[in-house]
């Protein structure tokens, strides 16, 4: 009869530090290891894929043993390592056991690269840095770890809530459902106080090694679900990447909240309200469901408190049978017997039509308390390419948002404006033809949006330097075109309200 191996004890977060000085002094930092690598076999390991990275680590080198040791978790001779790392005091710390004259690493360290250009490193189970909880091509998961408690590392969903997050300096931050401490790492930079909890205590243990092996100051780590470890505390910033799979049931504590449908995400939402401080945001990741007869803007939208504005953006949609068969494929039941795949995808699809669920969206939602009694909820499509960091702009829809609900038509035509940073303009028409069929406003920043203006919005823009007021810019264009100045002022202003709320134009 065969039994589970005993997984090693984790490493002590204590034992960090001269761990951490050894990496960065042999270059085993994000930009070393993209240095050696190359940018091909950098890039293969996001797929899951070892074998470039195996062909350009061969020479024996110290990062090149530091690559295949913790990267791609190979076994290392003793000797390579003895003058690279402090191998005893690793090996007594917990983050490598010896194998006769071999190493092997017990934890996945992946080097990343933190704000401001800092070296950081991200800790997680052996196979989860890359490649999902399946773990990359030629490399184990976690002995004796039971799969539904593995801890995850660098994926995409962590790096876009991390570019997607306002990064304003805050006294108190909540990374809610921390994983491997990400995000927890990610606020330690800008947040007096940092909070981190999950259901998982082994998330909980990871996460302080991800922090201690960084450099950072060691997190208020709580276990729970939801915001049941923090009672009725409050925070300035609240992050989450939660686990958002619509599934029938919870495998996985990393992905399936265990909720019917997309109640998870749902509840995350409605509860926040009652944890930001007055002015205080919510930002998390987030799948729902489309459901028949109902528009999912409208759905997704009733989730946001009464007293908080919103901005829900929503990046991409799969019907019902692409989405079961990602996260099918993401548990390896691919792999199993065609029986035991039929039965899964089977009862995936029973819950969908269970529910009416037509398809799942996944995007972004970010939430701020205002205490308004005019919230400003706006749920959206935006498939299209981003800038990334796009914190500082979400931050400034915000403001916008503040701006228009304070300015009603007269204040606003008394205010200035700007043209806003790399906005170009594009004129639209039949070659030879003597004025364009239309004029196009392209901004190259944040959500990199363009809308579609007439001779006036045009000349409204263009003349945005914040010396006049929008009401004489108005009467000029009024003056060149003949037209009735009081008529223009009357029917122009929902246009600049648009052009100010996509970021076309800012307030001075």
């Amino acid at each position: 009869m065969s039994t589970q191996p005993t997984p090693p004890p984790l490493p002590a977060p204590d034992s960090a530090d001269r761990l951490r000085d050894a990496l960065r002094a042999a270059a085993f930092t994000a930009d070393g290891c993209l240095d050696l690598l190359g940018a091909t076999a950098y890039a293969a390991l996001s797929r899951a894929e070892t074998v470039p990275a195996l062909r350009a680590t061969r020479g024996g080198s110290p990062l090149e043993s530091l690559v295949r040791l913790f990267l791609l978790q190979q076994p290392v001779p003793y000797g390579r390592l003895r003058d690279v790392l402090p191998v005893d005091a690793a090996v007594a710390g917990g983050w490598l056991v010896r194998d006769g004259d071999e190493l092997r690493a017990t934890v996945d360290v992946r080097p990343y690269g933190g704000d401001d250009g800092e070296d950081w490193w991200i800790v997680s189970d052996l196979g989860c840095a890359v490649g999902g909880s399946r773990g990359v091509r030629g490399i184990g998961t976690a002995p004796g770890v039971d799969r539904a408690d593995l801890v995850l590392g660098v994926g995409g969903a962590s790096t876009t809530l991390a570019g997607i997050t306002v990064r304003t300096p805050v006294a108190s931050a909540l990374d809610l459902g921390t994983g491997s401490g990400i995000q927890a790492l990610h606020a330690s930079r800008h947040a007096t106080r940092v909070t981190a909890t999950d259901l998982n205590p082994r998330a909980l243990h990871f996460t302080r090694l991800t922090l201690a092996l960084s450099g950072a100051p060691e997190p208020d780590v709580r276990q729970g679900s939801l915001f049941e470890p923090v009672g009725d505390q409050r925070f300035d910033l609240i992050v989450s990447n939660p686990p958002f799979v619509i599934s029938p049931g919870g495998r996985f504590t990393y992905r399936d909240g265990g909720m019917a449908g997309d109640d998870l995400c749902r509840t995350l939402v409605q509860q926040a309200g009652d944890h930001l401080t007055e002015g205080g945001r919510l930002q998390l990741l987030a799948n729902w469901e489309h459901t028949e007869g109902e528009d999912w803007r409208d759905r997704v939208a009733s989730w946001v408190p009464r007293d908080c504005d919103a901005w829900i953006v929503q990046r991409e949609v799969q019907d019902t049978a692409q989405y079961a068969e990602l996260w099918l494929r993401d548990g390896g039941d691919h792999l199993a017997g065609s029986e035991e795949y039929t039965a899964r995808y089977d009862a995936w699809l029973d819950a969908f039509e269970q529910r009416k669920t037509k398809g799942v969206g996944f995007g972004w939602i970010t939430v701020r308390r205002t205490g308004s009694d005019r919230p400003v909820v706006v749920a959206e499509e935006w498939p299209h390419p981003v800038e990334q960091p796009l914190g500082p702009h979400i931050d400034a829809w915000f403001g916008r948002q503040d701006f228009l609900r304070d300015h009603d038509d007269a204040a606003l035509l008394d205010a200035r404006f700007r043209l806003a940073d790399e906005v170009v303009q594009e004129q639209v028409g039949m070659p030879g033809a003597e004025d364009p069929e239309h004029v196009v406003l392209r901004s190259q920043r944040g959500m990199r949006r363009a809308t579609r203006v007439d001779t006036v919005g045009a000349g409204f823009a263009g003349v945005c330097d914040g010396t006049l007021s929008a009401g004489r810019i108005l009467d000029a264009i009024a003056q060149l075109l003949g037209e009735d100045p009081v008529v223009l002022r009357d029917r122009t202003p929902e246009a600049i309200r648009l052009l100010v709320e996509q970021g076309f134009i800012e307030p001075v």
